[in-house]
């Protein structure tokens, strides 16, 4: 696919991607279109008509099958293979994040995770060792990382994303809640579950 995705469509294929990701753990062969609405509140025409934009991947009355419609999105998402990402902060969001398999699922390996404080660098944190925070850039380039994670505290979430930065990285994935000053061609994701939980008491609490 050459076209550039819309942030609306990416950002819709990537919520059916979750579910999906999900519904093959729990051993879901096949998905229709109203099963992947009721659990992203998004209509199922609207994900009828965004999948079949790209192809023709279910039969009406069957539903998707779970594995291909998966790893057609992943196609389309240009998400397929193993992407290398640091994480940045060794502290309790930090071992958080190294714990979860969410990462792993998608093809995402946590390929790094620095720390400034001697107590937590040499350890080894979900079989990762903590790397001192010197060896950034020397490890960004040599273990090809692509992305930054920042688990540390918004007072040093600008010098981390700056070293990254300068390291090579292009996109960021923020976890503070510090508003990151960085380059045009860098890419900035910042996640703040209070703003999410705010956005859905909106829409349905009014």
């Amino acid at each position: 696919m050459g076209e550039r995705l819309t942030v609306g469509v990416a950002a819709r294929l990537s919520r059916y991607l979750q579910v999906l990701t999900q519904a093959r753990k729990m051993g879901k062969d096949r998905i229709s279109s109203q099963e992947i609405s009721d659990y992203t509140n998004i209509n199922a025409t609207q994900i009828r008509r965004d999948l079949s934009a790209f192809g023709k991947f279910g039969k009406r009355g069957v539903g998707y099958s779970t594995e291909a419609l998966l790893n057609e999105i992943r196609k389309i998402l240009r998400t397929q293979g193993q992407h290398n990402i640091a994480l940045v902060g060794a502290g309790r969001l930090g071992q958080a994040i190294a714990s979860s398999t969410i990462f792993a699922e998608h093809g995402i390996n946590i390929a790094a995770v620095f720390d400034v404080d001697p107590e937590k660098v040499g350890r080894t944190m979900d079989g990762i060792v903590v790397s001192d925070y010197g060896n950034l850039r020397d490890t960004v380039r040599e273990k090809n990382i692509i992305v930054g994670v920042l688990a540390v505290p918004p007072e040093n979430a600008q010098q981390a994303a700056n070293d990254l930065v300068d390291a090579g990285v292009k996109i960021l994935f923020n976890y503070s809640e510090a508003l990151l000053d960085v380059p045009q061609d860098v890419a900035v994701h910042t996640s703040n579950p209070a703003v999410d939980l705010l956005y859905a008491l909106y829409f349905h609490l009014t």
